[in-house]
């Protein structure tokens, strides 16, 4: 008796090829339903709809057509059991030796812009996930494929079925595992989708936070290894849908942590900007009239720390700024653009990886994701400055003009170090960075040292702090610097001996009431 192939899909990609190999080559009979029988019936492929097989015709308007025992008990019947053959047998069941299907496009659906709630509902697949984990129930029986993927690899497998059991019962264990991940992802989209619909909306579930955290990622690309050698680690998600890579070297896991850092920073700026960063750090941020200016001013800040760092810009990088570039090691450069000169000049460094911000520079990621003992904590991404024009400046002395627009360009640069954070800025370039410390005094000293060594003169400059100064020390290590203004969130206990030291130096300074933690 020839062997049952039932085939039910939305995607039709390589769908008849796949059906003609079944047929042609391995000797299957197809069964089909819909759009789908009647594609196969017109490329020449004998195909027997579903409600002949069954004796039971669509109903309800095709809601109802696989959900039947003809079906089901063809899928389940284990092959190893007599009483279970007997009772298929009994009940003139046929046995379905290979499942393809492909679910109804419910995320696609879902996410075009003013879908009504009845074509979402009308896109929930019920009779495609039965199938599919039915037939994946019984895998050391049934083939089943969900993704057109697949077909290349089943026919082969199907081919060398009487040589080669083994292969084929490894590949139909793969395939079952990539069935549950599919229904398991398919379900969790149609969960969040009704929470967000829901008449009485759980509110935590709308702004995010719902009681049960679905979590369904496809995997992007393996990694060679985590932050360390010894560290195992891949790429989930849509990554590659963000950004597109032109050459160099595979993207490793700290690349990637450098990626998304560097993106998040260069989107707070909208003139000419270039940002340097090393280990999600940024060591040297500028904006001026072109990129090479820029570039000039961010790499001044610190000669060192680029070695081997990641540079982002947020317009198309040319020849001049290539040129300027290629003097040094960098591992990554960022672009919304290269000029056909840029790629030229970075062609020679085989190593050098450049990637292409596909949707163009900002990153608008709404969550952040992290793991910790026993679970994951989730926050909503740091995507605000605070409201400047609730800026509030409390000393004697009001910011020049100069000086507010260092302060707010700091300010900018400061979220995006880690805390302690110190950044030291004239007009908008970044002059010493200061990161991580436990104190916030010793990310003055170092920031200043940083500009010391670089042969940069703080006087006159501005200092940004992404968080409050809890005393006054960290103050006046910024005004013994030179710095005249300070910006930070305000809030700590001694709030009026820190003022009182800036007013006592001079300074002018500014409250944001805005805090930017980041560990």
């Amino acid at each position: 008796m020839a062997k049952l192939a039932l085939l039910s899909v939305s995607d039709k990609t390589g769908l008849v090829d796949f059906a003609t190999a079944l047929v042609r080559q391995l000797g299957y009979t197809l069964l089909s339903t819909g759009g789908t029988a009647k594609l196969l019936a017109e490329k020449g492929l004998p195909v027997t709809e579903v409600s002949r097989h069954t004796g039971f015709p669509e109903i309800m308007e095709g809601r109802v057509k696989t959900l039947h025992p003809k079906i089901h008990g063809g899928l389940l019947c284990r092959r190893d059991k007599p009483d279970h053959l007997a009772q298929a047998a009994q009940n003139d069941i046929a046995l379905i030796d290979l499942v393809v299907v492909n679910l109804y496009p419910f995320e696609q659906t879902v996410a075009k812009p003013g879908v009504h709630f009845e074509e979402a509902i009308e896109n929930i697949d019920i009779g495609g996930p039965s199938m599919l984990r039915s037939a994946a129930k019984n895998h050391e029986s049934v083939s089943v494929v969900c993704d057109p993927a697949d077909y290349t690899a089943v026919v082969a497998a199907l081919a060398a079925e009487t040589s080669a059991p083994d292969q084929l019962l490894e590949l139909r264990r793969r395939l079952a595992l990539k069935v549950f991940q599919r229904t398991a992802a398919y379900d969790a989209a149609i969960a969040r989708y009704l929470e967000s619909q829901a008449a009485e909306p759980d509110l935590e579930a709308l702004s995010g936070f719902p009681a049960t955290l679905s979590l369904s990622w496809p995997k992007a690309q393996a990694l060679r290894y985590g932050e360390n050698p010894h560290q195992k680690a891949a790429l989930y998600g849509t990554f590659h849908e963000h950004f597109a890579q032109l050459q160099g070297k595979e993207l490793s896991y700290n690349n990637l942590l450098d990626i998304t850092s560097a993106t998040y920073l260069i989107g707070e700026f909208e003139r000419p900007t270039v940002a340097i960063l090393k280990h999600t750090n940024p060591c040297g941020v500028a904006s001026a009239d072109t990129l090479i200016e820029a570039w000039e001013k961010a790499y001044a800040t610190d000669r060192q720390a680029p070695f081997g760092g990641i540079i982002v810009v947020n317009q198309t990088l040319d020849e001049t700024l290539a040129k300027a570039i290629a003097e040094i090691f960098t591992e990554v450069i960022i672009a919304p653009r290269f000029s056909d000169e840029a790629l030229a000049i970075f062609a020679k460094k085989k190593n050098l990886r450049l990637m292409i911000a596909k949707g163009g520079i900002g990153a608008d990621a709404l969550q952040e994701i992290r793991s910790v003992v026993g679970g994951v904590l989730v926050q909503d991404r740091d995507r605000t400055l605070g409201n400047v024009r609730e800026f509030k400046v409390v000393t004697k002395r009001e910011p020049t003009p100069d000086e507010w627009a260092a302060l707010l360009f700091g300010w900018k640069v400061g979220k995006h170090v880690k805390s302690n954070s110190i950044v030291y800025c004239r007009g908008e370039q970044t002059l010493g960075v200061g990161a991580g410390q436990m104190a916030r005094v010793d990310s003055s000293r170092i920031a200043v040292w940083k500009a010391g060594e670089a042969g940069l003169d703080l006087r006159g400059s501005v200092v940004a702090s992404e968080a409050l100064f809890p005393f006054p020390d960290g103050l006046l290590a910024a005004a013994d610097a030179g710095a005249t203004a300070a910006i930070q969130p305000g809030g700590a206990i001694r709030d009026a001996e820190v003022i009182a030291a800036a007013d006592a130096r001079g300074m002018a300074m500014v409250f944001t009431a805005s805090r930017h933690f980041k560990h």
